[in-house]
């Protein structure tokens, strides 16, 4: 072990990769002690919650504008059994079928936290839309249905072996190919850059990136596949490509409803197409 001191800043050990807790001596067959269950049962033994169940089909909403619009607007209600310590579940029907919703679970590992606990809820179909940021052409815009995310966090790593990328699972890849055929808001499929550290966006990062092909940046992707593949769970991932990372005079902007409406045209596109049979009692599929 080598100790560098540089000004004001900490020491910092430096090792090898196979010394590097985040890569070294993983056991990725082997079960976890702590398990979503778990904390689950004691979140609803302690706050006196009901059983239930969530819907089969839900959706992540880092950003929290499309739960905000659907409960301004009357179509959304509090899940009273979902015993998440750190979150709210709202419901809401989509096309006849109930829809679960969780928003600002932003960054890889609130994410998967919480999609861990979904899948031991109930939920069977996971979609996640996450604002990006456009790396390369900045002519990119609308949403991008990302089927390959460079693991550039840390959070893939507990459930995958290092590597390059997470990707959609090949039968959903396969079965969204066409999905978005002729919808406005426009979905293009691509390569994005998931990480840890929003504000460690450095040029030499971008610029490395984009000549990988990559179309964004967002904090979801890899570990949500990644997670995905190692718990066989269904899992899809949109990133709706809303700014240049702060570099425009106007960013970050979304359109009508923070964008929450052309959002729903596409899960409402990915949920048809993937033909789950979750409709809200007594409505038809």
């Amino acid at each position: 072990m080598i100790n560098l001191e540089h000004g004001r800043l900490p020491v910092v050990e430096l090792c090898s990769n196979g010394d590097v807790p985040l890569f070294s001596d993983k056991r990725y067959a082997e079960a976890s002690v702590f398990e979503p269950a778990a904390l689950l049962a004691n979140a609803r033994r302690q706050r006196h919650l009901p059983d239930g169940d969530v819907p089969s089909i839900c959706l992540l909403d880092p950003d929290g504008d499309i739960v905000r619009h659907l409960r301004s607007s009357g179509r959304a209600r509090l899940l009273p059994s979902w015993a998440c310590y750190h979150t709210e579940l709202d419901v809401f029907e989509l096309d006849g079928r109930e829809i679960g919703v969780v928003g600002c679970a932003v960054g890889a590992p609130f994410a998967v936290l919480v999609a861990e606990q979904l899948a031991a809820s109930g939920c069977e179909l996971l979609i996640s839309i996450t604002s990006a940021g456009r790396i390369g052409s900045s002519e990119s815009a609308g949403f991008m249905l990302i089927e390959r995310a460079l693991r550039d966090e840390g959070t893939s790593h507990h459930y995958l072996p290092p590597g390059t990328a997470a990707t959609l699972a090949r039968d959903l890849a396969d079965a969204l190919a066409d999905a978005f055929f002729a919808l406005n808001p426009r979905v293009e499929f691509g390569t994005s850059w998931t990480t840890d550290a929003p504000f460690r966006e450095t040029q030499h990062a971008i610029d490395r990136n984009a000549a990988r092909g990559v179309a964004c940046v967002e904090m979801e992707a890899a570990a949500l596949y990644a997670y995905g593949q190692a718990r066989s769970a269904r899992v899809v991932c949109v990133a709706h490509l809303t700014n240049d990372m702060g570099q425009s005079a106007i960013d970050f902007e979304k359109g009508v409803a923070d964008g929450a409406d052309d959002a729903l045209a596409v899960v409402a596109r990915i949920v048809d197409r993937l033909a789950l049979a979750t409709v809200v009692h007594g409505s038809k599929p």
